[in-house]
C-alpha cells in the first residue's frame, strides 16, 4: 500500500492562498480589499519567509472598526496571532475534525516549517452548505410612505431592479445556505403567500405567520409556533443589502452573544462652525464638524431563548427588547454593517434603489 497517496492527493486539493496573504504592515484598508474581493472570509498573516504569523477575519476588522481604527494603521496590532493550523500530512478527516472541535470554518495549511501551503474550508471539506438557522422575515407593514405604489401591493412586494425587493432578500439568503425561512404577514399578505408559495421554487422552505395586528419587530416573535434551537436572524422585509449573512452568524456565535444587531455608520455634519466655551470663553471653533453615529440596520441575530422574554401578542419593537437585556445585563453586540446596505421607507431610496440595483448585485 503506498502511504503517499493521501498526502498527493491533498496537494492537489489546496486552496490558492496568493490573493489573501498580507503582510504586518499591511495598512487595514488593504487588508479590507483582499477580503472583499476574496471569497475565503481571511487573510493570512506572513512575514518575509512566507511563515504563517497569524490570521485577520472579517470580525476582527469589524471589531476594530467599531473601537475606530483608521483604515490607514497597519494590521500589527490587530490580527490573530496563535491560529489553529493544520499540517499538509494531515488526513481530511482529520482536518474536518481539527475544524469542527474549534469551531472555526478555515484552517491554514502548513509544512514542518510553518510555511503556508494553503487553506482547507470548512464548507468544501463536507461539501454541504444548507445551513439549518431559521430567517424570520418582517414583511407584515403598511408601508405608507411609499403610496401609492403601495395602495394595493405591500411595500417589500415592490419591483427594484425588476423583481420584488422581498425576492431578492429571499435570494441573498438561499446563496449563503440559509434555507428555512419564515415570513411574518399582515397587510395584503395573499399577494406574498401567492408569490412565495412554499418556497420551492426559489430554493428554500417557506412557512407563514400572520399578523392580524400591529406587532412589530420582537412582538411578531412571540407569533412563531415553535421556538428555533439554534441562534435565527430575524430581518425587515424592505431592505436591500449584500451583507455577507454567514459573517454576520459566525460573529455572533464567536462573541457568545445572546443577541446582535446589525448597525450602520450614519455620518451628520453640523452647517455651522461649533463653539468650544468655557464659560463666556471661547475655547475653539470647529468648522462644520462631521458627527459620526452607529444607528440600527433593522437585520438581528437572536439566541432561542430571547423568544421567552418577549411579551406574547404585544406591540413591541426591537429597539425596546434589546433595551430589556442591556438591563438585564446580557450580552448584546454590534455587527458593522460596511457593505451595501439600503432602507427603502421613503420614495427617495425607492428610486436609488433602483438606479443602484444592477451595479450592486
Amino acid at each position: 500500500m503506498d502511504t503517499k497517496a493521501p498526502h498527493l492527493e491533498r496537494k492537489q486539493i489546496m486552496e490558492n492562498v496568493n490573493d489573501i496573504i498580507v503582510y504586518e504592515n499591511t495598512p487595514l484598508r488593504d487588508a479590507l480589499n483582499v477580503i472583499d474581493k476574496g471569497s475565503k472570509q481571511i487573510c493570512l498573516v506572513l512575514d518575509d519567509s512566507q511563515k504563517l504569523l497569524g490570521t485577520l477575519n472579517d470580525g476582527d476588522i469589524r471589531r476594530a472598526l467599531i473601537n475606530s481604527a483608521s483604515l490607514e494603521e497597519s494590521i500589527k496590532n490587530l490580527y490573530f496571532k496563535n491560529p489553529i493550523v493544520a499540517n499538509i500530512n494531515d488526513s481530511k478527516e482529520s482536518v474536518l475534525n481539527l475544524c469542527k472541535a474549534n469551531d472555526i470554518h478555515q484552517i491554514p495549511i502548513v509544512n514542518d516549517e510553518n510555511k503556508v501551503l494553503g487553506l482547507e474550508i470548512l464548507n468544501d471539506l463536507i461539501k454541504n452548505n444548507i445551513k439549518s438557522n431559521k430567517v424570520i422575515l418582517m414583511v407584515g407593514g403598511l408601508g405608507t410612505r411609499l403610496r401609492p405604489l403601495t395602495e394595493n401591493t405591500p411595500k417589500p412586494m415592490l419591483n427594484v431592479g425588476g423583481k420584488p425587493i422581498l425576492e431578492t432578500i429571499v435570494e441573498r439568503f438561499v446563496n449563503y445556505g440559509f434555507v428555512n425561512i419564515v415570513m411574518s404577514v399582515g397587510f395584503k399578505s395573499h399577494v406574498i403567500q401567492d408569490f412565495f408559495k412554499d418556497g420551492g421554487k426559489f430554493g428554500a422552505n417557506i412557512e407563514y405567520i400572520i399578523e392580524d395586528k400591529r406587532m412589530s419587530t420582537a412582538g411578531a416573535l412571540s407569533l412563531l409556533p415553535k421556538i428555533p434551537n439554534e441562534p435565527f436572524f430575524v430581518m425587515n422585509g424592505d431592505l436591500l443589502t449584500n451583507v455577507n449573512f454567514e459573517h454576520f452568524l459566525n460573529f455572533h456565535t464567536q462573541n457568545n452573544a445572546k443577541a446582535t444587531m446589525g448597525v450602520r455608520e450614519y455620518d451628520f455634519q453640523v452647517p455651522f462652525g461649533v463653539l468650544n466655551l468655557e464659560g463666556e470663553k471661547i475655547k475653539s471653533i470647529i468648522e462644520k464638524p462631521v458627527h459620526k453615529f452607529f444607528v440600527n440596520a433593522g437585520m438581528y441575530i437572536l439566541n432561542p431563548d430571547c423568544i421567552n422574554l418577549i411579551p406574547k401578542g404585544e406591540f413591541y419593537d426591537m429597539p425596546t427588547f434589546f433595551n430589556k437585556l442591556i438591563q438585564m445585563n446580557e450580552n448584546t453586540i454590534s455587527f458593522p454593517i460596511r457593505e451595501y446596505w439600503l432602507d427603502i421607507g421613503r420614495m427617495k431610496e425607492f428610486e436609488k434603489a433602483n438606479d443602484e440595483y444592477h451595479k450592486v448585485f
